[in-house]
């Protein structure tokens, strides 16, 4: 009972460290479907089930949890990167307003009280007016006309 509380947060800290947090969900997506392929062995030998079907239920259980998991993962659309996801960066959806751009296509606009260089995204042409924050690069606000 002490261990687990004990070696779980230390062993997460090492993998963060040395890989990243994402590795943590890498880790724990198998053995949570794994877990369930268990708990379905252990209702079919609280039933009764003898060892083979015990088996059989789990690896029925957690199969079907890897399939669906994975049926799943490739219908759901990847998640913008994160300069440009509103989920994000709460800039992103925003507007600036650019009175005039400078011959290479930047400005510089004064947004949430700072100075803040502006781009355009490829594309656009430069027009002075209402611009759309699409992605934050650095210290860039990467926008489109809005």
């Amino acid at each position: 009972l002490i261990v687990g509380p004990a070696l779980g947060p230390t062993i997460g800290g090492l993998i963060t460290d040395v890989a990243s947090w994402r590795w943590l969900f890498l880790i724990n997506v198998p053995v949570g479907l794994l877990s369930l392929g268990l708990v379905g062995a252990a209702i079919a030998a609280h039933l009764g089930a003898s060892m083979p079907i015990q088996l059989v239920v789990a690896a029925v259980v957690g199969g079907g949890s890897v399939l669906a998991w994975r049926s799943y993962k490739q219908r759901t659309p990847s998640a913008a990167p994160a300069s440009a996801n509103r989920d994000v960066n709460l800039d992103v959806g925003e507007t600036v307003l650019v009175e005039s751009w400078k011959p290479d296509g930047t400005s510089s606009v004064k947004y949430r009280g700072a100075h803040w260089d502006v781009a355009l995204i490829p594309g656009v042409t430069p027009a002075p007016g209402l611009h759309r924050i699409v992605e934050v690069v650095g210290s860039r606000l990467m926008v489109c006309k809005f």
